[in-house]
Protein backbone atom coordinates (compact mmCIF):
# COMPACT_ATOMS: atom_id res chain seq x y z
CA UNK A 1 0.00 0.00 0.00
CA UNK A 2 1.20 3.49 -0.87
CA UNK A 3 2.51 5.47 2.11
CA UNK A 4 1.12 8.94 2.57
CA UNK A 5 2.45 11.71 4.79
CA UNK A 6 1.39 15.23 5.68
CA UNK A 7 3.57 18.13 6.74
CA UNK A 8 3.96 21.88 7.03
CA UNK A 9 6.29 24.32 5.34
CA UNK A 10 6.84 27.24 7.71
CA UNK A 11 8.06 30.44 6.12
CA UNK A 12 9.06 33.91 7.28
CA UNK A 13 9.13 37.03 5.14
CA UNK A 14 12.00 39.40 5.92
CA UNK A 15 11.67 42.46 3.67
CA UNK A 16 12.21 41.10 0.15
CA UNK A 17 13.64 37.79 1.38
CA UNK A 18 11.68 34.70 2.38
CA UNK A 19 13.16 31.99 4.58
CA UNK A 20 11.87 28.42 4.90
CA UNK A 21 12.02 26.09 7.91
CA UNK A 22 13.46 22.65 7.20
CA UNK A 23 14.43 19.75 9.45
CA UNK A 24 17.16 17.13 9.21
CA UNK A 25 16.28 13.50 10.02
CA UNK A 26 17.95 11.93 13.04
CA UNK A 27 19.75 8.63 13.32
CA UNK A 28 22.92 6.96 12.06
CA UNK A 29 21.82 6.68 8.40
CA UNK A 30 21.43 10.47 8.08
CA UNK A 31 24.30 11.46 10.41
CA UNK A 32 26.77 12.55 7.70
CA UNK A 33 24.26 13.39 4.98
CA UNK A 34 23.33 17.00 4.29
CA UNK A 35 22.57 17.65 0.62
CA UNK A 36 19.13 16.31 -0.23
CA UNK A 37 18.50 15.09 3.34
CA UNK A 38 16.54 18.03 4.75
CA UNK A 39 12.80 18.47 4.32
CA UNK A 40 9.59 19.76 5.81
CA UNK A 41 8.48 18.34 9.16
CA UNK A 42 6.01 15.61 8.25
CA UNK A 43 4.69 12.25 9.28
CA UNK A 44 2.57 9.34 8.18
CA UNK A 45 -1.16 9.84 8.17
CA UNK A 46 -2.72 7.59 10.79
CA UNK A 47 -5.91 5.66 10.10
CA UNK A 48 -8.01 7.96 12.29
CA UNK A 49 -6.64 11.06 10.49
CA UNK A 50 -7.41 10.08 6.88
CA UNK A 51 -10.21 12.64 6.69
CA UNK A 52 -8.10 15.41 8.21
CA UNK A 53 -4.57 15.38 6.79
CA UNK A 54 -3.98 18.92 8.03
CA UNK A 55 -4.40 17.60 11.61
CA UNK A 56 -1.57 15.14 10.91
CA UNK A 57 0.66 17.92 9.60
CA UNK A 58 0.03 20.15 12.63
CA UNK A 59 0.59 17.24 15.05
CA UNK A 60 3.84 16.19 13.37
CA UNK A 61 5.35 19.69 13.48
CA UNK A 62 4.48 19.91 17.18
CA UNK A 63 5.84 16.44 18.01
CA UNK A 64 9.10 16.89 16.10
CA UNK A 65 9.92 20.50 16.98
CA UNK A 66 7.51 21.98 19.53
CA UNK A 67 6.44 24.62 17.00
CA UNK A 68 2.79 25.62 17.30
CA UNK A 69 1.51 26.01 13.74
CA UNK A 70 -0.98 28.85 13.36
CA UNK A 71 -3.60 29.72 10.77
CA UNK A 72 -3.98 30.71 8.06
CA UNK A 73 -2.73 27.60 6.27
CA UNK A 74 -2.01 27.61 2.54
CA UNK A 75 -2.71 24.30 0.80
CA UNK A 76 0.31 23.35 -1.34
CA UNK A 77 -1.12 20.10 -2.68
CA UNK A 78 0.89 16.92 -2.83
CA UNK A 79 4.04 15.56 -4.43
CA UNK A 80 5.38 12.06 -5.00
CA UNK A 81 8.89 11.40 -3.68
CA UNK A 82 11.40 9.09 -5.40
CA UNK A 83 10.52 6.41 -2.80
CA UNK A 84 6.91 6.49 -3.99
CA UNK A 85 5.66 8.16 -0.81
CA UNK A 86 3.00 10.82 -1.33
CA UNK A 87 3.45 13.99 0.78
CA UNK A 88 0.68 16.56 1.21
CA UNK A 89 1.75 19.93 2.59
CA UNK A 90 0.44 23.25 3.80
CA UNK A 91 2.37 26.43 4.48
CA UNK A 92 2.05 28.92 7.31
CA UNK A 93 3.96 31.99 8.39
CA UNK A 94 6.04 31.66 11.54
CA UNK A 95 9.52 31.80 12.99
CA UNK A 96 12.04 29.41 14.54
CA UNK A 97 13.98 30.40 17.65
CA UNK A 98 16.78 27.95 16.90
CA UNK A 99 15.74 25.62 19.73
CA UNK A 100 13.45 22.61 19.59
CA UNK A 101 10.91 22.99 22.38
CA UNK A 102 10.21 19.27 22.17
CA UNK A 103 11.51 16.27 20.27
CA UNK A 104 10.00 12.91 19.37
CA UNK A 105 12.12 9.77 19.57
CA UNK A 106 11.66 6.45 17.80
CA UNK A 107 13.33 3.06 18.14
CA UNK A 108 15.12 1.47 15.21
CA UNK A 109 17.13 -1.68 14.75
CA UNK A 110 20.78 -0.68 14.41
CA UNK A 111 22.99 -1.93 12.96
CA UNK A 112 20.46 -3.42 10.51
CA UNK A 113 19.60 -7.09 11.18
CA UNK A 114 21.50 -6.97 14.51
CA UNK A 115 18.35 -7.24 16.65
CA UNK A 116 19.77 -4.34 18.70
CA UNK A 117 17.35 -1.47 19.17
CA UNK A 118 18.49 2.11 19.61
CA UNK A 119 16.48 5.25 20.32
CA UNK A 120 16.95 8.16 17.91
CA UNK A 121 15.31 11.56 17.46
CA UNK A 122 12.96 11.74 14.45
CA UNK A 123 14.72 14.99 13.54
CA UNK A 124 18.05 16.13 14.96
CA UNK A 125 18.18 19.74 13.78
CA UNK A 126 16.19 22.45 12.06
CA UNK A 127 16.92 25.82 10.54
CA UNK A 128 15.57 28.61 8.34
CA UNK A 129 16.96 28.75 4.79
CA UNK A 130 16.71 31.02 1.76
CA UNK A 131 15.25 29.49 -1.39
CA UNK A 132 18.73 28.92 -2.84
CA UNK A 133 19.99 27.26 0.36
CA UNK A 134 16.85 25.13 0.61
CA UNK A 135 17.27 23.90 -2.97
CA UNK A 136 20.74 22.60 -2.06
CA UNK A 137 19.67 20.96 1.19
CA UNK A 138 16.22 19.50 0.74
CA UNK A 139 14.72 16.41 -0.79
CA UNK A 140 14.39 17.45 -4.46
CA UNK A 141 10.73 16.39 -4.74
CA UNK A 142 9.77 18.51 -1.71
CA UNK A 143 11.36 21.63 -3.22
CA UNK A 144 8.22 21.83 -5.37
CA UNK A 145 6.38 23.04 -2.24
CA UNK A 146 8.60 26.15 -2.10
CA UNK A 147 7.98 26.89 -5.77
CA UNK A 148 4.22 26.51 -5.29
CA UNK A 149 4.19 28.72 -2.19
CA UNK A 150 6.14 31.48 -3.93
CA UNK A 151 3.67 31.49 -6.84
CA UNK A 152 0.74 31.74 -4.41
CA UNK A 153 2.38 34.55 -2.42
CA UNK A 154 3.24 36.47 -5.64
CA UNK A 155 -0.43 36.43 -6.66
CA UNK A 156 -1.39 37.94 -3.30
CA UNK A 157 0.78 41.05 -3.80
Amino acid sequence: MLKKSAGLLMYKKENSLTRYFLVHPGGPFWKDKDKGAWGIPKGEIEENEKDNELATAIREVWEETGIQAKEPFIDLGEIKQKSGKIVHAWAFEGDFSGIFLRQDFIEIEYPPKSKKMIKIPEVDKGDMFTKEEAKEKMNPAQFEFIDRLEKILEKRL
